[in-house]
């Protein structure tokens, strides 16, 4: 079983308006709520692509209802732990450039932390945890590596996708793969990315600290992975940009579900680069359709190794 676990789910409310007026009225033309959270988002996209999960995390409230019953109307299996709180809702305002509020989130105990530790503590070598997003406050600070630890001793496959400072606690549990962006590369090793050949040299480093592989995603450039013995880009096809919240996590998605179901590395990363284009093409994450068009036009190029 694959499990997404997302500390701070939200309900993901969007506003389309023609031009922001501000201190003004602004009336929007269209509106969408949606389940959010990062590896909520893993979790649906996994499911377009027919592979099956289980999300965890954190949920209270009527957000908290929502997301949990807007996930199960999807076929997605949940396993939240109920919290006293509101789950947060998180404002994006489109007006041609794009804003975002985003709410703090609810309080966890440390009853309520353990309870998902324990979650994690049934897991087996036949199952993948994505761990993704940020980590409230009320949540150690370390959350990321004692699930990272947990896995290590169940046998579970590790994938993790935040921010610098959560992912390198976990790069020693040898993690299946993580995935920055282009800028959160650079960030881990402040430098600049001038050309193909520095993703690969910085990402050759975080495999030296223990991740397995690494997908540096590159925007409208497509995507570079990077183990051991080989580096390979993706590059995707040109197109409108619409939405880019939930690109990496349909990106992580396309690469576990095409691993899951037997693809070769090469295969499912060219789903994964066509996962995350196919939601930035569209309002909400990709649809079966719009991935299988976009990966018919990824182009798939060995940069070095076999």
């Amino acid at each position: 079983m694959i499990y997404t676990v997302t500390f701070n789910p939200s309900i993901d409310y969007i506003m389309f308006t023609d031009g922001f007026e501000l201190k003004g009225l602004n009336r929007a033309t269209s509106t969408y709520k949606f389940a959010g959270g990062k590896g909520i988002n893993v979790s649906r996209v996994l499911k377009t692509l027919g592979v099956s999960s289980t999300a965890l995390g954190f949920a209270g409230g009527f957000p908290g209802a929502f997301i949990t019953q807007t996930l199960e109307k999807s076929h997605i299996k949940t396993d939240f732990i109920k919290v006293d709180e509101d789950t947060r809702i998180n404002v994006k305002l489109k007006s041609g450039d794009e804003t975002e509020i985003n709410a703090p989130g609810p309080s966890i105990t440390e009853d309520q932390f353990q309870a998902l530790l324990n979650q994690i503590k049934q897991t087996t070598n036949e199952d993948t945890v994505i761990v993704a997003g940020s980590v409230p406050k009320s949540i150690p600070s370390d959350a990321y590596a004692q699930i990272a630890e947990i896995t290590q001793q169940t046998g579970a496959k590790l994938v993790v996708d935040a921010e610098k400072d959560l992912v390198n606690t976990v790069l020693k549990y040898k993690p299946l793969f993580i995935k920055p962006n282009k800028d959160e590369l650079e960030e881990m090793f402040d430098m600049t990315v001038e050309n193909d050949q520095d993703v690969v040299k910085y990402g050759r480093e975080i495999l030296k600290e223990g991740a397995q592989s690494v997908i540096i995603s590159l925007g409208g450039d497509g995507a570079i992975y990077i183990d051991n013995e080989r580096s390979i880009k993706a590059q995707n096809p040109k197109g409108t940009v619409i939405n880019t919240v939930g690109s990496g996590d349909s990106t992580v998605a396309g690469m576990v579900a095409g691993l899951e179901s037997g693809l070769t590395l090469e295969e499912s990363f060219r789903q994964a680069v066509a996962s995350g284009t196919a939601t930035a093409f569209t309002e909400d994450l990709a649809t079966k359709e719009g991935i299988e068009k976009i990966k018919s036009q990824v182009t798939v190029t060995l940069l070095d190794g076999e």
